[in-house]
Formats: C-alpha cells, structure tokens, sequence
C-alpha cells in the first residue's frame, strides 16, 4: 500500500523551495507571536491555551493540510503529469495512500511540531496546554490531510474549497453556529485534545465518542473515495 518512489516524488513536489516557504510561514509567525506573547504576559495557562487554540489550531493547522493535502495531488492531475504515474503498474489505492502518508507527514511537521515548540514557549507545558494542542494538531493533520487529497483528487479548484471550508465553514459558522461545530475537525481534535488536558482550558462541543468515530470515519472514506476517483480518472483517459 506504500510506493517509495511515489512518496519520494511527492515530497519533492510538496518540498519544493516556493512551497517551503509557504508551508513556514506560518508557524513561524507563531513563534514569533508567541515569544512576544511571553515577553508581555509572562507564563499564563489561559493566554497560552488562546493562542493555541484560537491560531494554531484554528487557522494555522487547516491552511497547512490545505496546502499539503492538495499540493500532493492536484497540481500532477492540473498539469497532466499525473499520466506518468497512472501508467505505473501500481494500484490506484497505493498511489493515494501513499500520498496521504506523505501529505499527514508534512502537515504534521510544519504544524505539530510548532505548536509544541510555542506552548513551551508560552507557559512551559502547565497543566497539559502544549501537549493537548500537539495532540490536537496531530490528530486533525490526518483528517485535513485525507479530506484536502480528496478535494484535490476531485477538483481543480480544491485549494478554493479547502480555504473557503477552513476558514468560512470552521472559523465563522463554527463559531456562530451551534450546528455546524458537529461537523468541524477542529472541534473533533479538540475533543482529543481536552481529554488529554483534562480541566477547562481546552474545550470541545463536541463529545470524545463522536469525535473519534467521525474523524476515522473522514479519514476512511475520504482516502477510499480518492482512491475510487483515481481510477475513474485513469479510465476516462483510456476512453
């Protein structure tokens, strides 16, 4: 189910020196809030649970699974080189599994790691703060990796539609509407990531139980779905 080569491809495409760049951006801008946050502040557990909650996970974490979800994907399929790998003899499913491996690696790095270098940072880990949001930006990085490849696989405006359901759907209506937070895989990492913290400084709407069978359930069909897509796609082309 896992090519090296379709992974070493992969990550040349997503590593690429203009892409880097974006994919750093903002994680460095976390630290670079949160050092400024702790030279104001000093070490608080609440100010330190705002940031990450209301950057990281809010904003940073999505727009990086944007990035990296379709980036792994949709350019090849947009500029036609996704030719050469459908002319492999490799399984449809290994090519998308394989990229969502990749895909969840990047994500994870350029968005876990930051944010428990800047929870260390804030309050130095009290009360369980950076750990719990690691683990929220572990979580989610699976989830936006697999629906984000989805996106790409399935359109050519997938990074449109990737931001306008990170930054519209999750951002706005999850916080206006009581509804629509049932559907947030920001509120279902945070359901793993109160857990984790225990207390009150990372909350969730949504219930531990429902939140880990929604977001294997996103994962699932997502990476199937992908896969399915791929092959209709190669067959389309031999018609």
């Amino acid at each position: 189910m896992y090519d090296p080569t379709v992974a070493r491809l992969t990550y040349r495409a997503l590593l690429g020196r203009r892409r880097a760049l974006i994919l750093g951006a903002l994680p460095l801008l976390l630290i670079v809030i949160s050092v400024a946050v702790r030279g104001l502040t000093g070490a608080d557990d609440q100010t330190a649970s705002d940031v990450l909650g209301g950057f990281a996970i809010a904003t940073m974490v999505p727009i990086i699974g944007v990035i990296a979800g379709t980036g792994a994907i949709g350019p090849e399929i947009d500029d036609g080189s996704v030719v050469y790998l459908l002319s492999k003899p490799l399984k449809r499913p290994t090519i998308i599994f394989t990229k969502l491996i990749v895909a969840i690696a990047v994500t994870m790095v350029f968005s876990a790691v930051p944010t428990l270098v800047a929870g260390l940072i804030l309050n130095g880990n009290g009360q369980q703060v950076a750990v719990a949001y690691t683990v929220a930006a572990l979580v989610s990085s699976i989830a936006y990796s697999a629906l984000f490849l989805l996106l790409g696989t399935v359109s050519r405006h997938a990074v449109v539609f990737g931001l306008v359901y990170a930054l519209v759907w999750e951002a706005l209506f999850g916080s206006l509407v009581p509804g629509a937070r049932t559907l947030s895989v920001q509120q279902w990492s945070l359901a793993v990531a109160h857990k984790v913290a225990g207390g009150d400084l990372v909350t969730s709407q949504v219930g531990l139980p429902t939140a880990t069978v929604l977001l294997v359930a996103v994962t699932v069909l997502a990476t199937w779905y992908a896969g399915q897509k791929l092959r209709t796609l190669k067959l389309a082309g031999e018609e």
